[in-house]
């Protein structure tokens, strides 16, 4: 890895897409599905590729991905770079695509993870990550305070406790932390579910920019449908 470069570091998205989306009841990988005619990964793509901060977009995908060929990419520009290198996990893909373009990241540079099942990212939630953290030691990650009443439940779901709501953040992508250091904690804590874990196992402390609900993953079937009512309602939409 290069030498910390602090004063202008770049910024490097990576989109970890090797997953199944299992949970979709899908014949196909969640983030291949048709939203409003493109495959749902197409949306945040289109966002992080247009995005000026950003200097590149890599794809991590399965090794036996056979699917993103079958689709034109060429829309979002040059930017936009697959990695067939995708692990088992979130965190062994995203490691796998740090790993993969250590040739050209300094490890002072920014990489900002987004999940492939986020189609409603915005422009301005990017701008506003990048703005906010730009001179954070550590980094940080898109985030929502939790506005629902929570409910811990025994194995037979009963209720056994209500859970204090304040202070509890809801986590969303992307999260952006510098490359080496991001590096450095997920190959120290590879069952972790998100990269601010990761940072957090390392004993640093990830910082919590305020987005907001529109940002949603999309797990079932009825997520899509809220991701489409989404997309076509944000202001400044082409249909």
């Amino acid at each position: 890895m290069r030498a910390m470069q602090i004063s202008h570091p770049r910024h490097f998205a990576i989109v970890p897409a090797a997953g199944s989306g299992s949970r979709m009841a899908a014949a196909r990988p969640k983030q291949y599905l048709s939203l409003l005619g493109r495959p749902l990964i197409h949306h945040a793509l289109s966002v992080l590729c247009a995005a000026p901060a950003i200097d590149a977009v890599f794809v991590v995908l399965s090794v036996d991905d056979t699917e993103w060929a079958t689709h034109d990419w060429s829309a979002l520009g040059p930017k936009l770079r697959p990695l067939f290198c995708g692990g088992a996990t979130r965190a062994d893909s995203v490691l796998g695509g740090l790993r993969a373009i250590a040739g050209e990241a300094a490890a002072g540079d920014w990489v900002l993870v987004h999940d492939a099942a986020r189609p409603c990212l915005a422009p301005w939630h990017v701008d506003k990550l990048v703005r906010e953290l730009a001179h954070d030691e550590v980094g940080g990650l898109l985030a929502v305070p939790v506005a629902d009443t929570l409910k811990r439940a025994d194995e037979h779901r009963h209720v056994c406790e209500t859970v204090p709501r304040d202070s509890l953040w809801q986590a969303q992508t992307p999260q952006m932390f510098r490359y080496a250091m991001l590096r450095r904690a997920l190959e120290g804590a590879r069952e972790v579910t998100d990269e601010a874990s990761a940072i957090e196992a390392a004993g640093l402390r990830p910082r919590l920019v305020q987005g907001d609900a529109t940002n949603l993953k999309v797990t079932y079937p009825l997520d899509l449908h809220l991701a489409e009512w989404i997309l076509e309602n944000r202001e400044g939409h082409n249909a």
